[in-house]
């Protein structure tokens, strides 16, 4: 079955930025194919025309069975948003190893996943969008940001050179690069010390944008005419000064 609109995949739908972008798709008229590791979420979502996979971004196979799943039902992936991550901020001397390889299984090989999982059928159609989550992070270094600021760097060296890529096959990739948004990312923040400091430096700017603003940006980037492309989308909190 096919739609007017295309469908439309997102990783890390079951909150965040990835949620609230499943929700400005799905009210635009786009079938979604919705990724998490949180299945009840996506249940609870309730958006219609959607197809709702358990999937671990790492498991390669498991984003390909889930984009196949979907297609057989709404026809290709248009765009496919790579959102899932995970931040573990923290002092880099005392921080567990283990939630290094977590950040960089996930925030790295995990956009690998989900591009691979889209790209060559977008060439082979000529049209598609790469949306890839990266970060203010991603830009600049901040402290007890050692890790996740390395995986962030990645998504913006691979996404240029993807970009450069794929821009012959009229295949577009924006980069996504927020600050401060409302969202569940200081969930994962085990060390104390610089879950404090981040949480006074996000109270002493006015805290921070709704999720729900940034997915209105990824539309509109979106909805341009596919010969056009905003390459990358950052944004912050008019009192985040860095």
């Amino acid at each position: 079955m096919t739609r007017d609109r295309p469908l439309v995949a997102i990783t890390g739908a079951s909150s965040g930025i990835g949620e609230a972008t499943a929700r400005a798709f799905s009210a635009a008229g786009h079938p979604v194919l919705l990724m998490a590791r949180r299945l009840d979420r996506l249940e609870a979502l309730g958006l219609p025309n959607a197809v709702l996979a358990r999937v671990d971004v790492r498991d390669r196979q498991a984003i390909a069975a889930a984009v196949s799943d979907a297609e057989a039902k709404f026809g290709p992936v248009d765009m496919m948003f790579a959102n899932a991550g995970i931040a573990r901020l923290g002092d880099i001397a005392s921080q567990p190893p283990e939630e290094w390889d977590e950040m960089i299984d996930i925030n790295t090989k995990g956009v690998m996943n989900s591009v691979h999982a889209v790209m060559s059928a977008m060439i082979a159609r000529k049209h598609g969008t790469l949306m890839m989550m990266s970060s203010i992070a991603g830009r600049k270094v901040y402290p007890d940001h050692t890790v996740y600021c390395g995986t962030k760097f990645f998504v913006h060296a691979v996404s240029e050179s993807f970009r450069e890529y794929l821009a012959p096959h009229d295949v577009r990739v924006i980069v996504l690069s927020p600050g401060i948004i409302e969202t569940e990312v200081l969930d994962h923040v085990n060390d104390k010390n610089t879950l404090a400091g981040y949480q006074a430096n996000k109270k002493a700017i006015g805290g921070g944008i709704s999720a729900d603003v940034v997915a209105k940006l990824i539309l509109d980037a979106y909805q341009m005419p596919q010969k056009a492309i905003v390459q990358e989308i950052v944004i912050t909190p008019t009192r985040q000064k860095y």
